[in-house]
């Protein structure tokens, strides 16, 4: 029997991410903190602010991992549905969480009010718990699998925060790191024959141009830290063998 492997997808949701206005950063930051929890980040999807791509993302992804992030389009504004959509995924109805009404009219009592927009960030869908959020008061969402997060990435950051340790998980995923002066094209055999030599490792290849020259960063991943020593030093060991230079953190 092999060791579980606990993944997650993450839905980015935003018109402003697909048209380029925005960049995302939530990707890498949610990819990294699922690591830590021992969760792999197995995919990930961009859709627009459109109820049917919503519900059809969270369908799609809830039932084939772990768990299921989004991000993006729960705030004040006409044009944030993913609650709404969310709810319609889940056949279940959209209620203003009473805990969500009070932080939100305590954090707003010294900034002009609960107003009825702001208040919209107050809805969950039918039967949802909260993701507090020490940063701006409205609070994420958890219902099911499911983890309804800002788009904002330092409020995000702030409600990964809150739940570091409180999802089940495997072992965390460790890496190391060598590069070389060498295209990948010239060592792929070498990566294949190392990654099938070493069960329970993937090995990723990320060429780069510099300097005039063509190198490479090669990153060993595994949940076991020894098996990863092993697999970087026996890479380490075979590109010398051919007389190139490895460079130890990459270059």
């Amino acid at each position: 029997m092999g060791e579980r492997i606990w993944t997650a997808a993450l839905v980015v949701i935003g018109d402003e991410i697909l048209s380029g206005r925005t960049q995302d950063r939530n990707v890498a930051q949610l990819a990294t903190w699922l690591n830590v929890q021992g969760i792999r980040l197995a995919e990930v999807r961009v859709v627009a602010d459109r109820e049917e791509a919503i519900v059809e993302a969270v369908n799609t992804l809830r039932t084939r991992n772990d768990y299921l992030f989004t991000t993006g389009g729960i705030g004040p504004t006409h044009d944030d549905i993913t609650v709404d959509a969310i709810a319609v995924a889940l056949g279940v109805g959209v209620e203003h969480h009473p805990d969500a009404m009070a932080t939100l009219e305590a954090y707003y009592a010294t900034r002009g009010g609960l107003t009825e927009a702001r208040a919209r960030m107050a809805r969950v869908p039918a039967g949802a718990g909260l993701i507090e959020n020490r940063v701006s008061g409205a609070p994420g969402i958890h219902v099911a699998n499911i983890f309804i997060m800002a788009g904002v990435p330092h409020i995000t950051a702030g409600m990964l925060d809150m739940l570091t340790g409180t999802l089940e998980g495997g072992r965390p995923v460790v890496s190391r790191t060598i590069g070389c002066w060498v295209a990948e094209s010239e060592v792929a055999d070498l990566l294949r024959d190392a990654e099938k030599t070493h069960a329970g490792v993937s090995i990723g290849s990320y060429p780069f141009f510099r300097e005039g020259r063509t190198g490479a960063n090669f990153v060993v991943r595994s949940p076991d830290a020894t098996l990863a020593d092993t697999c970087i030093a026996d890479l380490a060991a075979a590109l010398t063998a051919t007389g190139r230079t490895v460079v130890s953190e990459g270059i």
